[in-house]
């Protein structure tokens, strides 16, 4: 009934109910435990980073997904769009990084426009693409390593896991063996190397993955 409904609107009462009950509890409130989590006093911060999430169409459906993007979505960011965007980018000197994401962002209409047009208005940026390795093996793709090198691109891989078994059961058959693939082919173009490259670590469940020193040996 819930996924046919969906969660129904918490009543006034209810809302009253659980602060008493948090109250009781002593937790604190929450935007005053916040601010004194970052250890501020609420004013805000020049915007640093400007993070675009460019559309949800994806070669792949992993089950960890918190936009669920997978082939059948074809959601995604107009030229108009990406135009204020850019002049956002253009007119805003705090900004240093330029993170764009997806759903596979490499394989939305705008990524190459957009990431070209950066380095014209914004040469000093650090331009992040979160990829997902088997993208550079899609069709058409087969000069992404070489144009991701060419305008100097941070690229922030997703490999859930070192385990092929547990990367195939999170993203489907074949999946580690082609990542692989992709890794090989970004290091060919000099990613790890002169060009910065991360891995992401996706747990299978609700824990954090081990210490990175670990995962490394």
């Amino acid at each position: 009934k819930l996924r046919e409904e969906g969660q129904r609107k918490l009543t006034l009462e209810e809302k009253q109910r659980r602060r008493r009950c948090l109250e009781e509890l002593g937790a604190p409130e929450f935007t005053e435990h916040l601010l004194q989590q970052a250890g501020c006093d609420g004013t805000r911060f020049a915007t640093e980073v400007l993070q675009l999430n460019i559309g949800l169409y994806c070669n792949q459906a992993c089950n960890h997904c918190h936009v669920e993007s997978s082939p059948r979505r074809h959601e995604a960011m107009s030229s108009d769009v990406a135009d204020k965007c850019l002049d956002i980018l253009a007119n805003s000197p705090s900004v240093t990084t330029l993170d764009i994401t997806g759903g596979a962002p490499e394989l939305q209409p705008e990524f190459r426009r957009i990431v070209r047009r950066c380095r014209e208005l914004r040469p000093d940026v650090d331009i992040i693409d979160r990829c997902n390795l088997t993208v550079l093996a899609e069709p058409g793709q087969e000069d992404l390593a070489d144009f991701l090198a060419d305008n100097g691109v941070h690229v922030v891989a997703s490999l859930p896991c070192y385990s092929d078994k547990n990367v195939n059961m999170q993203r489907g058959r074949g999946v580690f063996a082609r990542s692989i693939e992709g890794l090989r082919r970004l290091n060919e173009v000099g990613y790890g190397n002169e060009l910065k490259l991360d891995l992401v670590y996706n747990p299978l469940g609700a824990f954090l993955p081990p210490p990175q020193d670990a995962l490394q040996d």
